[in-house]
């Protein structure tokens, strides 16, 4: 699930009282600060060489000593002395501070400093830059001053964006974007398929229906509060609702003999009827006939629309049609979540998967443990993490920060699983253990810390997750050294059951359905457990447990037993469903023969192209696991969409755009995975001794997944801007039935039939569904392509993936806007040409710049995006 690490958005709060910042030694504001990749591959080993640069703006001197520079960063520092006369030391997590050594000097007013560090691995975008930069000065420690926006200098050479010699992705240029555009056509609107997500059947019919003032709606009485939510849809559109009364018009039926979520939508000249067995499918009845009207229905107020005659008939290919919002690394409002369940409730997705909980925060209320939210729900500086969290992503020293600070009170929380209710959509809460648990860890030990002073000490020690005598050494990937719940304590399944308890009153209060608890299960780090006098004490009493690798395994049972005392299923990581095994005396991975027949559901996120672990997810379905296909090759959404130092997001598992969900086939997706987590072509023999899924293993798989992780995700635009349009290629792979590209056995057929395919998805894409989110639900801020240019014979040439958007261009240097030229065939003027794609709202792209030089050349990698 979480190969990863963290990031920023370059820029941080300011807001320090006057007070305070005359206190201090010198203004943090004053000072400058600039980073820059240096060089990938530093000293030819998998590390990078980075610089950050401080100016002095101020008058006075910025002083030698005294002080320490606090900062996120996405990757592990070297520690200890570095070029500039500072040392670097890992405070913890992604958190890291400098410190002046002897014999450093301070910086004159107008003049610079250069730090040096390397770090491991490598950087490519600007959300691997440092972020949240801020100043502790000796004599007050509590205190953090932060500095202004950090500048992040763009990688512009080879040695600053290659990742390794032999590195065979260089930035995206124009001209790729180009080549991979280039098969695209551009169809009439006529062409395309009405109904989306791909409807199962369609008849088209001859005519239209006109939906006008007046219209009422008639629904038999168990889909009254269906009719309402389509009365109050249809009133936003024609500026009055509908009646929902006797009246002709729309008119919601029953039919029993269809199957849950499906139904049929029958349009004639004189009305419109909708049935289904079920709500949930009178609900997606509702959705397609919203599909169907022109996408511009949503810019205003309309006084009628055209619908056409159709007859549908249509059914979801799986049950479970799920987004994952992550809400700890940063925190996204209740505003943010219901915008995401509206957008989920357009494209018929019906599972919320919301992960509350992580390391960096604590994101619901728990009434009967408070300190759940107020200590594991705030982030900032601290030397004691008594009253928040230390700052994680680049949430700088204050508190109020919004992306790191945050939580859903009790009554949002209701609103929210209402909300979600009301459209079909099942929330599933996410409290992740026993690893990624640090929020709550050290939430419970600032309550046992309190209630210890008080002489409490039964009440201090009834939730504790930690075991405070514990002295084994551990880092996670994220590098944490003290993140993992001690499952040899009796209190930490009190703690759990009451959450649990809590979390069941919630949904009831709320009239949602609690099937399904997600509790987590990813990666728990070597060195744990091993040196716990409580994990000793209880080896000595259960002699089952032979090492660390067991208490695994013990703990998922008592989770099950506790989960299933209250009715309810256990959902997990793949991990959870794993044991640990030896092959030939190396370590192996098998599924947990132990756990097969209770029911576990996991998400499987590791199909990294290339990593060994291809199979893993048709493994753990063909021995009897729910599985949810998570994988971070087509469904990370968190993933930048390319190798781009203006995109952001994490790449560890390949870059991910919306073609990516689109050609995913979930039942054999090793037929036409394409490249590996480095951007190379993929070699099919790594598919050679690989489990295929079984026709057993089919019956266990329940669903797809699209996912965002949130470490480089801190603003409400952000977090659309990484969802959307890739949703609409999960959207279309989770209800559409299995393509006919995806069963073609012949290669050359089957290629020849998913272009067809992708060519007619990618003009739904761009010329009707980015156009009705343009105005749908306020509008969504979903990333526009950046076109593709090709420089040939003295002419620029544009295209775009997604054809619908107005491509306009510049030729005197100026960036293009909405009113520049239209581009309407190939440019021949020269001199530097820029290209941006506008929606209906006016707003573009990213630049794709191009030279047109007098003398005539072709572009093959050259241009900039």
């Amino acid at each position: 699930m979480q190969f990863r690490h963290l990031v920023l958005a370059c820029g941080l709060l300011t807001g320090v009282v006057t007070a305070a910042h005359a206190q201090a030694p010198f203004d943090a504001s004053r000072i400058k600060v600039s980073w820059e990749v240096v060089e990938n591959n530093h000293q030819g080993k998998a590390q990078f060489l980075s610089a950050f640069t401080l100016v002095n703006k101020s008058k006075t001197a910025f002083p030698a000593k005294g002080w320490q520079l606090y900062f996120n960063f996405v990757r592990s520092i070297n520690e200890g002395p570095v070029k500039g006369g500072v040392s670097a030391t890992h405070v913890n997590g992604d958190l890291y501070k400098l410190s002046p050594v002897d014999g450093s000097k301070g910086i004159a007013p107008g003049d610079s400093l250069r730090i040096e560090m390397v770090a491991g691995a490598w950087a490519v975008n600007f959300t691997d830059a440092p972020d949240g930069l801020y100043l502790v000065w000796d004599k007050d420690p509590a205190k953090g001053y932060p500095l202004p926006s950090l500048e992040v200098r763009p990688s512009t050479q080879p040695k600053q964006y290659l990742r390794f010699p032999g590195d065979r992705t260089a930035l995206t240029t124009p001209a790729d974007v180009f080549a991979q555009n280039k098969d695209i056509k551009d169809l009439p609107a006529e062409q395309l398929p009405t109904v989306f997500p791909t409807a199962q059947e369609v008849v088209p019919g001859t005519g239209t229906y006109t939906l006008q003032s007046g219209l009422q709606i008639n629904a038999v009485p168990a889909f009254a509060k269906e009719a309402g939510y389509l009365a109050d849809e249809l009133g936003k559109l024609l500026g009055a609702k509908p009646v929902v009364g006797s009246g002709n018009g729309i008119a919601l039926q029953q039919d029993a003999s269809l199957a849950p979520e499906a139904y049929s939508v029958q349009v004639t000249t004189s009305g419109i009827t909708i049935k289904a067995a079920d709500a949930a499918g009178i609900f997606y009845g509702i959705q397609t006939l919203k599909s169907m009207l022109p996408p511009a229905s949503w810019a205003g107020v309309q006084k009628s629309i055209q619908v056409p005659a159709i007859a549908v008939k249509d059914g979801p290919r799986y049950g479970y049609r799920a987004f994952m919002l992550d809400v700890s690394r940063n925190f996204h409002s209740k505003q943010d979540v219901l915008r995401l369940l509206e957008l989920m409730s357009l494209y018929k997705l019906n599972v919320l998967h919301f992960h509350l909980t992580d390391d960096e925060g604590w994101r619901l209320e728990i009434q009967s443990l408070p300190e759940l939210t107020q200590v594991g729900g705030h982030r900032g500086h601290t030397v004691d993490e008594k009253d928040h969290l230390i700052p994680s992503y680049g949430s700088g020293p204050d508190v109020t920060n919004a992306a790191g600070s945050g939580f859903y009170t009790k009554q949002d929380f209701l609103e929210i699983l209402k909300y979600a209710t009301d459209r079909h959509i099942t929330v599933i809460p996410e409290i992740e253990t026993p690893g990624h648990a640090r929020a709550a860890v050290k939430a419970m030990e600032a309550r046992y810390a309190k209630l210890q002073a008080q002489g409490k000490t039964t009440e201090a020690t009834q939730y504790l997750l930690s075991d405070l005598q514990d002295k084994s050494v551990y880092h996670s990937v994220q590098n944490w050294n003290d993140n993992v719940i001690n499952v040899a304590l009796p209190s930490v399944y009190t703690f759990l059951d009451k959450v649990v308890e809590e979390l069941q009153a919630y949904y009831k209060e709320a009239g949602a359905p609690l099937e399904y608890v997600h509790m987590g299960g990813d990666e728990v780090p070597g060195g744990v457990w091993t040196k716990s006098p409580v994990v000793d004490a209880l080896m000595q009493k259960d002699k089952t447990i032979k090492n660390a690798d067991d208490l695994w395994y013990y703990y998922y049972a008592k989770v099950y037993s506790l989960l299933k005392a209250r009715g309810l299923k256990q959902y997990g990581w793949e991990e959870m469903g794993m044991r640990k095994t030896s092959v030939d005396g190396k370590q192996h991975y098998i599924p947990n023969p132990d756990f097969v027949n209770n029911g576990f559901m996991v998400d499987v996120w590791n199909n990294v192209m290339g990593g060994g672990a291809e199979d893993l997810a048709y493994r753990l379905a063909n021995a009897n696991y729910k599985v949810v296909l998570s994988g971070v090759s087509n469904y990370y959404f968190d993933m930048a969409y390319m190798k781009s130092f203006e995109e952001p997001g994490f790449y560890w598992g390949g870059f991910v755009d919306i073609d990516k969900p689109f050609y995913f086939i979930p039942e054999n997706y090793y037929k036409n995975s394409k490249v590996d987590a480095l951007g190379n072509r993929l070699n099919p023999d790594i598919f050679k001794g690989k489990d295929p899924l079984t026709a057993y293993g089919a019956s266990n798989i329940v669903g797809l997944q699209g996912l965002l992780w949130s470490e480089t995700v801190k603003s409400s635009d952000r977090m659309e801007y990484m969802i959307l349009p890739k949703l609409l290629g999960l959207a279309e792979r989770a209800w559409a039935k299995d393509p006919e590209w995806a069963r073609e056995k012949d290669s050359a057929r089957s290629e020849e039939l998913y272009n067809k395919a992708w060519n007619a998805f990618v003009n739904v894409a761009g010329k009707r569904e980015l156009v009705r989110l343009d105005h749908y639900n306020g509008g969504y801020n979903y990333r526009i392509p950046t076109p593709g240019l090709q420089l040939k014979n003295g002419a620029v040439t544009a295209n775009i993936q997604l054809p619908g958007f107005t491509l306009r261009y510049t030729t005197d240097g100026k960036e293009p806007d909405s009113k520049s030229k239209i581009y309407t065939g190939p440019v021949t003027e020269k001199g530097t040409i820029r290209f941006k794609a506008f929606d209906t709202r006016g707003r573009g792209s990213r630049t794709a710049t191009v030279n047109n030089p007098l003398r005539a050349q072709t572009l093959s990698k050259g241009g900039d995006l």
